[in-house]
């Protein structure tokens, strides 16, 4: 055999396996159905945030973190409930990642020239006891350079590995079978794809021109989760989300298919927790798109009105930014497919931010100036892009005019102005006093204890009706579709097991396929910063189990 090792997709967790194996002296053979040009798969397009315990960014905010803490926040968000069976390996690979955002995490990517924007945001909030979901502290580092820059160390190390002779990388690839023999995974075979010179994340040519095969005594599935399916996103729909929305929009490039799923499946690997998943609740339609249905995530603080389609607020603990799946789970039962975010022009300046390494330019080019701007009045450049072009927003200088505008977005006359009316008075007069019955008031009020939220995060608590505080600012929210939570199940070497339990000989997989560790680290819900980490440290360990073969 020509290769020690085949690792099937070149993401963050193909990188990171492959860049192990590089220094351990193995011949790696990489292949992806993708050209050269979408090295780092969905990586490269986040916003580069990472969920690290105990930091010296943490410290220096007088954030006080611990390992207890962090396993606290973990498990109550992660509510494992099948232990015996699809969460035996993702509750051990739970723990084990744990320990390593604790002790080895930040160390290990410093050390690659991986720097971090010294303010931590504060993902996942909660809202419920202390033992439930959510982080108890702000946790979510974000990478200096944002995707680009978690991707670029371990590119740069494939990159030299294609250099010397170590790593053939064979872009266009696309596996359609996992070849075994005498009871082992041995290689791949499939089909050769048309070359394509499309910009990265873009929809490429399927049109086939060619076949492979390749041999090797290991095989490393690193091919990514289903978010861009639907098709696939609706059939595991998980029925304590409601019925699954009719409508919804992509957060990841049409590449992430899910295809090697059923493909590892069918080669005797097993898929676990297939009805967990991570959609995100306050997606906009991009107006620049560059995938088909590309959706963008506003990162909100806390201060925004949560309203469900017929105009109703959302009650406790549904607040922007605090509980995901909760409130997806809320949203999916009022019977409708989006919900709206009331503001004022003083918390959007402050409090939206997008997600993605594109709509945040300042921390992608590692530009000091251009994240200085960022205090000046006014929102960002690529929030007022948004707001000028997007067609989810509505700005209007009256509630009765916002109301028709936010009827003329969805075609109907189902929004009420005095029903929402209604709801923002009784809010702004919770403003009143330091103390109040509202608990979403509370919370912003608390989250200003926070240095980091008080400064660039959180707007200081004013009445949205207030005319000084305008223009009001409406928003409509499409559900999302963004990371699978379940995925291959897999042992602590990133062995892929089989129906019995067993590892399947030859049989490796790492990164949002693996259900980013043991099929399903995460659990049900997410504490964010999990997912590039996930990739990370599955595809570490997968990569440093390989290289001591």
């Amino acid at each position: 055999m020509d290769y020690d090792v085949i690792v099937v997709g070149a993401g963050l967790a193909g990188l990171v396996a492959t860049s192990e194996l590089i220094g351990a002296g193995k011949k790696v053979l990489l292949v992806d159905q993708e050209s050269e040009a979408f090295l780092g798969g969905q990586a490269w397009w986040s916003f580069g945030g990472l969920f690290l315990v105990d930091s010296p960014e943490q410290r220096h905010l007088g954030i006080k973190d611990s390992y207890e803490l962090a396993r606290q926040d973990w498990m109550g968000s992660a509510g494992f409930d099948r232990e015996d069976d699809e969460d035996h390996w993702a509750k051990q690979w739970a723990e084990a990642y744990i320990e390593f955002a604790v002790h080895e995490k930040r160390d290990w990517l410093h050390s690659l020239g991986v720097r971090f924007f010294p303010v931590v945001g504060w993902a996942e909030r909660g809202g419920y006891l202390a033992e439930g979901h959510g982080n108890s502290v702000p946790r979510f580092h974000i990478v200096w350079g944002t995707g680009p820059g978690i991707v670029r160390p371990f590119e740069k190390i494939v990159r030299e590995g294609m250099q010397n002779g170590l790593v053939d990388f064979r872009p266009r690839h696309q596996v359609d079978e996992l070849l075994s023999k005498n009871g082992a995974i041995i290689g791949v075979r499939g089909s050769i794809l048309e070359p394509s010179d499309v910009k990265r994340g873009e929809a490429s040519s399927r049109a086939v021109i060619g076949e492979f095969t390749y041999e090797a005594p290991a095989v490393v599935v690193c091919s990514g989760g289903i978010g861009a399916n639907f098709d696939l996103v609706k059939e595991n729909w998980p029925k304590r989300l409601g019925n699954p929305p009719e409508r919804m929009i992509s957060g990841v490039p049409a590449h992430v298919d899910g295809r090697m799923l059923s493909i590892t499946e069918k080669a005797g690997g097993r898929v676990v927790n297939k009805d967990r998943m991570w959609h995100y609740t306050e997606g906009i339609k991009n107006w620049d798109p560059i995938w088909p249905s590309h959706g963008i995530r506003i990162l909100p603080g806390p201060s925004s009105i949560w309203l469900d389609a017929k105009g109703n607020r959302f009650p406790a603990p549904n607040f922007p930014g605090f509980d995901t799946l909760g409130t997806l789970q809320a949203i999916q039962e009022t019977g409708y497919d989006h919900s709206w975010f009331i503001l004022t022009a003083k918390i959007i300046e402050k409090e939206f931010a997008l997600s993605g390494s594109e709509q945040n330019p300042d921390l992608t080019g590692k530009s000091i100036k251009k994240v200085l701007s960022r205090v000046v009045p006014g929102p960002p450049a690529p929030v007022q892009a948004f707001m000028d072009k997007g067609e989810d927003f509505v700005v209007a200088d009256s509630l009765e005019k916002l109301v028709q505008g936010m009827n003329d977005i969805t075609g109907d006359r189902r929004l009420d102005v005095a029903h929402i009316e209604r709801q923002l008075l009784a809010r702004d007069r919770e403003i009143e006093n330091k103390f109040t019955k509202d608990l979403q008031i509370t919370a912003l009020r608390g989250a200003r204890n926070y240095i980091g939220d008080k400064l660039i995060r959180v707007a200081k608590p004013h009445k949205i009706l207030n005319p000084k505080n305008g223009p009001l600012v409406a928003v409509r929210l499409n559900i999302l579709t963004r990371k699978t939570l379940g995925g291959l199940q897999t042992d602590l070497e990133g062995r892929v097991m089989n129906e019995l339990g067993e590892p399947e000989p030859g049989l490796y997989a790492a990164g949002e396929v693996a259900g980013f560790g043991g099929g399903g680290l995460h659990g049900y819900r997410a504490l964010e910063g999990t997912f590039l980490g996930g990739c990370l440290f599955s595809g570490r360990q997968v990569g440093r189990s390989l290289s001591q073969n």
